[in-house]
């Protein structure tokens, strides 16, 4: 434990990630229903505004300045792109792939999280650690099955998100202290809006005029995902990574009984077994990083 880390800080943080991956599977399940109709460019246009404007208001009614000189920081800068590449991606395989197999692939963004905070903030990783990161990646094309009759060139998309994701989730903790998580959320969500806007003016498809139901879950993912946003956020700046990172495993477990259950997709055999090589390696290599730390050693 760092000595500006509490047992209870990593009990809240813990607990915050839950919820936010909680949040995020039900925000999937709502984007996933828009996408049968709306094009990605409008659903990351309308999401992105729609969240910025939540936090923003949020921001105001705490008495927070949404805007201050401590936004110019090149870390949260670094972390916006992140956001952007990580979000896009995303969003595209939710609409165009099966849930479950989106949010296994997904799952590696943990593992990726670990390696980019080894080479970019000089944590060391040591063999057993880089050998799991490494199996969990084989994971990762377990699921995709490159080579295979299975395989799509969209499963990649998956694969772009957590590129994108993790240089979000490294970048965060080095956000200076004085940017506050609403902030942070507010950012993060506008930056969402022009990438939609790009998407819209340089794909074919028309924007759509949303049905009543397109409103219901454009609500629910407005309502939903931004929950599950500042609760990542807030979780990644309170607790220690190697903590609370393997409750980030339970969004998977969300995204399958969603997928089964509200889409009729269930995963396949692989998806499964991809699923759980990922879960496994990601969860070892937390294990090993808090046994050394336990012991002294980093």
């Amino acid at each position: 434990m760092t000595p500006d880390t509490s047992e209870n800080d990593n009990l809240r943080g813990s607990m915050l990630m839950i919820l936010a991956m909680a949040g995020f599977a039900l925000e999937d399940m709502f984007i996933k229903m828009l996408a049968g109709d709306w094009p990605v460019g409008q659903i990351l246009a309308a999401v992105g505004l729609g969240g910025a404007t939540i936090f923003a208001v949020l921001a105001k009614l705490t008495g927070e300045r949404i805007f201050t000189r401590s936004l110019l920081s090149r870390a949260l800068w670094l972390r916006n792109l992140g956001e952007i590449v990580g979000t896009g991606f995303f969003v595209s395989a939710v609409a165009f792939t099966p849930l479950a197999q989106a949010t296994a692939i997904h799952q590696a963004t943990p593992l990726a999280t670990t390696l980019g905070a080894a080479i970019f903030l000089k944590e060391r990783v040591g063999w057993r650690r880089l050998s799991a990161i490494l199996i969990g990646f084989l994971g990762v094309l377990v699921v995709i099955r490159p080579g295979t009759e299975e395989f799509s060139m969209l499963s990649l998309l998956a694969v772009g998100a957590v590129i994108g994701l993790s240089m979000r989730d490294v970048t965060t903790r080095r956000v200076p202290r004085d940017v506050t998580s609403l902030q942070v959320a507010t950012l993060g969500f506008f930056c969402v809006l022009p990438l939609g806007l790009v998407l819209l003016a340089v794909l074919p498809e028309p924007i759509v005029t949303p049905a009543p139901m397109d409103w219901l879950y454009l609500l629910g993912a407005l309502a939903i995902g931004p929950v599950g946003y500042y609760a990542l956020i807030a979780s990644v700046r309170l607790g220690e990574i190697a903590v609370i990172m393997p409750f980030r495993y339970s969004r998977l477990a969300f995204a399958v009984v969603i997928s089964t259950v509200v889409f009729a997709e269930p995963p396949d055999r692989w998806t499964l077994i991809g699923g759980a090589v990922i879960v496994g390696s990601g969860l070892y290599a937390l294990w090993r990083q808090a046994k050394l730390r336990r012991e002294g050693r980093r």
